[in-house]
């Protein structure tokens, strides 16, 4: 893979993976939160093979895109799940 295009993804995952925990802290939304994770795993398995590690630490990188992609199956499983209804407050007089 060319220099330029590891660059190029290193800074689009770590930007996302940033703009996500922007977002996560405004609406506290887990699918969010796991996506910017997963997308910090694939900048930090982006700069391994930015160093010229690829080859030696084939391992760490398969590990973490398997991670990261396990993020996001995760993420998209917990948002396809029913959400269960938030009970009435327990404010009521007596």
């Amino acid at each position: 893979m060319s220099t330029l295009v590891i660059i190029l993804n290193i800074v689009l995952s770590a930007g996302i993976c940033v703009l996500a925990f922007f977002a996560w802290s405004r609406v506290r939304n887990a699918l969010v939160l796991f996506i910017g994770l997963a997308f910090g795993l694939f900048a930090i398995s982006h700069l391994v093979a930015a160093f010229g590690l690829a080859k030696s630490a084939e391992g760490l990188i398969i590990l973490l895109s398997v991670l990261a992609y396990a993020l996001v199956v995760v993420a998209l499983y917990k948002e396809l799940l029913p959400k269960r209804p938030t009970p009435p407050p327990t404010n009521a007089p007596k």
